[in-house]
């Protein structure tokens, strides 16, 4: 069976740049990689609201393209 062990939060700042966090799970524990700035942080709790909130403050990239 195939298991997924990571997963994405997408975000938009105001010049149209894409930002991306990597949520990587091994186990219970997960780690979060932003792919613009290589910022790490280890979140066993909810890691993606971490990572919006990582986009947010440090990208200003709040735009979602899944809300469309």
């Amino acid at each position: 069976m195939l298991q997924i062990n990571t997963s994405k939060v997408s975000r938009w700042d105001q010049h149209g740049r894409e930002h991306v966090v990597r949520v990587q799970r091994k186990g219970a524990q997960r780690t979060i990689v932003c792919d613009t700035c290589g910022w790490k942080k280890n979140a066993q709790f909810l890691p993606w609201l971490k990572a919006e909130e990582h986009l947010a403050e440090e990208h200003q990239a709040t735009v979602d393209p899944s809300a469309d």
